[in-house]
């Protein structure tokens, strides 16, 4: 568990707090497009689905933001909460498997400018040497090579199930320390690991229990 730098130095980061990060960044950097200078944590919690009090708790572990009475500067929170998150620089990713769902995760505008489709990798001969932009797809056996030649820290899984854990520990062998897994199994990595799961059916399982009959 990360430890804040700045604030409660002396505390663990609850993962949730790190997850609800984003949600903020995204927020603030609509509002100060949208020419908002300022919000108070009431307003922003109203936007977030949050309460004003989680939201000046999972900031105070990074350091304090707003000021009484006047609330939080947007542009200078987002910018902030962003370099917290390390998103002011540009990573490449990795990206394994070109069927459907990785050709449609290629192909995803959403993920600039933070981050960059670097090398994909697959499986099937027929789809190696294929363009996506500037980026060629690599045969999977090259996996371990490529990503620890080009320092690649992040890899985003789009393979069946049984082949995930293959493909996990091929990209974890050249470096890759940060793993967005598609697939729905789950993954066994060493501690120092950081995996993120979307699994869009077990998602929609775990809704059907609120639903009426």
């Amino acid at each position: 568990m990360p430890r804040a730098a700045g604030g409660r130095a002396s505390e663990p980061i609850p993962d949730i707090v790190i997850r609800r990060l984003p949600v903020y960044v995204r927020t603030l950097r609509h509002l100060a497009d949208h020419g908002v200078e300022s919000i108070s944590s009431n307003e922003l919690a109203d936007r977030i689905g949050v309460t004003a009090a989680q939201i000046r708790r999972d900031l105070s572990y990074f350091g304090r933001f707003g000021k009484q009475g006047k609330g939080y500067d947007t542009a200078y929170l987002s910018e902030a909460i962003a370099r917290i998150l390390r998103l002011d620089r540009r990573w490449d990713v990795a990206l394994v498997g070109f069927g459907n769902l990785g050709r449609a995760v290629a192909h995803y505008r959403g993920f600039a400018p933070e981050f960059r489709i670097a090398a994909i990798f697959d499986l099937h001969q027929e789809n190696i040497g294929e363009r996506v932009g500037d980026v060629a797809i690599q045969d999977e056996a090259r996996i371990t090579e490529v990503v620890a030649g080009e320092g690649i820290r992040l890899g985003i899984i789009a393979v069946p199930a049984t082949a995930a854990q293959d493909v996990a520990d091929r990209l974890i062998a050249g470096g890759v320390t940060a793993l967005l897994n598609y697939a729905p199994v789950v993954l066994r990595v060493p501690p120092h690991v950081t995996v993120r799961e979307i699994d869009p059916l077990a998602a929609m399982q775990s809704m059907t229990y609120y639903l009426d009959d």
